[in-house]
C-alpha cells in the first residue's frame, strides 16, 4: 500500500522536540511546505496548550493542536472541543498525592498550572540536584522550569475546569507505587491515566486519549479517518498509533514501541528525525518515493 497522507499528527516531546525542548527551524519549514501542498498537519501532545508557544520557532503554524493527551483541541488558538476533570476528582487526588508525597501539577483551562503551597516543600525536593541518571534531560529541564517560572503556588484549588494532572518522581519505584494508588482509585472514580516516561503519569477524563482527540479534530475539519500518518515515541502515543493508518515511531523510541508500529524514523529527535522523515513528501523533491507500510512487506 502506497501511503499518501491527507493528515499528519505529530507528538511533541521526544518527537518534534529535541532533548532541550525546542522545535527546529527545519521542522517548521517542512511543516509549512506540506501544509502548502494541502496536507493537514496537527500537533497531538500531552502538553497543555499554553505550553506550546515557548517551545516552537516564531511563525510556527499547524492546522490544529490536540493537547493534554486528547483533553482539548484548538484551531487558530480557539478551543473546538474540551473535556474537564471534576473538582471532586481533583481534590481527592491532591489529598492522596500529599499523603504519598508525589510531585504534581494541576492544569486549569485558561490559567497557570498550580500546586498548593502546603505541598511546596516535598514537591521541590523531587527536583533537587543532581539529576537521576534514569530521568531524561528534557523532562528534568521541564520540571526545573516549571518550579522556576510556570507553577502558581496556591492556598486552595482555583477554577472549575481542569485539563489534566501531571505527576513526577525522581525514582521509578515512587512513581510506580503512585500508579498503583491511582489504579485503586479508579475502582471508585472513573478516569484515564497515561505515561510518557518511566518517571511520570498523567490523569485525564475517562476514555479520553490522543486517538479520541484525533477523531474529534477530524470531525471538526470534515476529514475521513483514512490515510492518517502519526509520529510519536512513547506510551501515551499508543492509542494514536492504533488509530492511524500509518504509525511511525522515532528512532529514540523504546524497542517495545518500535515493534508495534509500521515504520521507524532513520534519525532521532535530536537529529531532526521528523524533518528527515517528512521530507520525502515534498513535491519538489526529485525522484521522491512514497513510503510503503512495513505491514504489507511482512
Amino acid at each position: 500500500m502506497i501511503l499518501k497522507p491527507k493528515a499528519i499528527f505529530l507528538d511533541m516531546d521526544g518527537t518534534i522536540l529535541n532533548r532541550y525542548n525546542k522545535v527546529s527551524m527545519e521542522t517548521k519549514e517542512i511543516i509549512d511546505d506540506l501544509r502548502a501542498q494541502g496536507i493537514f498537519v496537527f500537533i497531538a501532545t500531552g502538553r497543555a496548550f499554553d505550553e506550546i508557544e515557548e517551545l516552537v520557532p516564531e511563525g510556527f503554524k499547524v492546522d490544529g493542536c490536540i493537547t493534554s493527551n486528547g483533553m482539548a483541541g484548538y484551531v487558530d488558538g480557539e478551543a473546538v472541543f474540551k473535556h474537564s476533570l471534576s473538582l471532586e476528582l481533583v481534590e481527592t487526588i491532591i489529598k492522596k498525592a500529599r499523603k504519598n508525597k508525589v510531585y504534581y501539577e494541576l492544569f486549569p483551562y485558561d490559567a497557570q498550572r498550580m500546586t498548593l503551597k502546603q505541598d511546596k516543600q516535598y514537591v521541590e525536593e523531587e527536583i533537587r540536584e543532581p539529576k537521576p541518571d534514569s530521568v531524561e534531560i528534557n523532562e528534568w529541564l521541564s520540571r526545573k522550569n516549571a518550579l522556576k517560572e510556570e507553577i502558581a503556588w496556591k492556598d486552595d484549588v482555583e477554577g472549575s475546569e481542569f485539563s489534566k494532572f501531571y505527576f513526577f518522581s525522581r525514582t521509578k519505584e515512587h512513581i510506580n507505587k503512585w500508579k498503583d494508588e491511582l489504579n485503586e482509585l479508579k475502582k471508585e472514580i472513573d478516569f484515564t491515566t497515561s505515561t510518557s516516561s518511566n518517571h511520570n503519569v498523567e490523569v485525564m477524563v475517562a476514555n479520553v486519549n490522543k486517538a479520541t482527540g484525533i477523531k474529534q479534530m477530524l470531525n471538526h475539519f470534515g476529514l475521513a479517518a483514512d490515510e492518517i500518518l502519526a509520529i510519536g515515541d512513547s506510551n501515551n502515543d499508543l492509542p494514536m498509533f492504533q488509530f492511524a493508518s500509518h504509525a511511525v515511531a522515532m528512532k529514540n523510541a523504546s524497542a517495545s514501541i518500535q515493534e508495534i508500529v509500521d515504520d521507524v524514523t532513520e534519525f532521532t529527535c535530536d537529529e531532526d528525525g521528523v524533518y528527515h522523515y517528512l521530507s520525502q513528501f515534498r513535491l519538489q523533491k526529485p525522484n521522491q518515493e512514497m513510503i510503503t507500510s512495513k505491514k504489507d512487506n511482512k
